[in-house]
């Protein structure tokens, strides 16, 4: 854990918890929890992000349910409840692995990764940090999922992998909406779909993209905090796009 901040950061303010906060929107979302001045600021991310607004405390993890544990309990040792827990842990592609386009394509070892970090880690995060939720004023927490994890809109098949994760991911939020409203009826669960966000991640299948609709993970950021600013707590899961738009399951 950093621990350069200031006593009064830590003392006076309620927690805001970003997860996966290497990411371009962990990034964004930080910089400008920061910029608030309302919340004490906690990054959760394997490597020091590139960028790290002074005020936020970093801590280093690598996701397992033992790391994520410490840094549960790391937290939760220092003054104020837990007001907002993002989790933007993701991964579409990588050096050996593009999505799957056709049935012939798939390979159980890119199903179990892409599996790991899109729906079971996320639900490790809320497992750690399910205490503290639990005892929260009026907790809100955003995970960042897809639209093209839509059953119900998947018009167009292909992606497998990715589109299998992040129903699945959908399904472990709702049921632990369901479970964290009983135990807090002001806390409140969003399944967020940020569009297509100008990112390393969503390089590869940028082209074709209208300027007005691939955004920067500022503005991102900024209507997902808008969101969970204005959102009201109903003892459900809500999937969402980044303009408030429900979107089907």
């Amino acid at each position: 854990m950093d621990t350069q901040s200031s006593s009064s950061l830590i003392h006076t303010k309620p927690k805001a918890v970003i997860v996966g906060g290497g990411s371009g929107i962990a990034q964004a979302l930080c910089a400008q929890l920061a910029e608030l001045e309302h919340y004490q600021v906690h990054v959760v991310s394997r490597a020091r992000p590139d960028t790290l607004a002074d005020a936020a405390i970093y801590h280093a993890c690598d996701y397992s349910e033992h790391a994520l544990a410490a840094v549960a309990d790391s937290i939760n040792l220092l003054p104020g409840t837990l007001e907002r827990l993002v989790i933007c842990n993701g991964v579409l592609h990588g050096d050996t692995f593009q999505p799957e386009r056709a049935l012939k394509q798939l390979k159980a070892e890119t199903l179990l990764h892409v599996m790991q970090v899109n729906a079971v880690i996320p639900a490790l995060v809320l497992s750690a940090f399910t205490r503290q939720l639990r005892h929260a004023s009026a907790p809100r927490i955003a995970a960042l999922s897809a639209r093209v994890g839509s059953i119900g809109d998947n018009q167009l098949g292909g992606w497998y992998s990715y589109r299998a994760s992040k129903a699945a991911l959908n399904m472990l939020l709702r049921s632990a909406a369901v479970e964290l409203s009983r135990a807090n009826k002001s806390a409140k669960l969003i399944a967020f779909h940020p569009g297509t966000t100008d990112t390393p991640m969503s390089k590869p299948f940028q082209q074709g993209v209208a300027s007005n609709k691939l955004f920067t993970p500022a503005f991102v950021a900024e209507r997902l905090l808008h969101i969970l600013d204005t959102v009201a707590a109903d003892g459900q899961l809500s999937f969402l796009d980044w303009a408030g738009q429900t979107i089907d399951w």
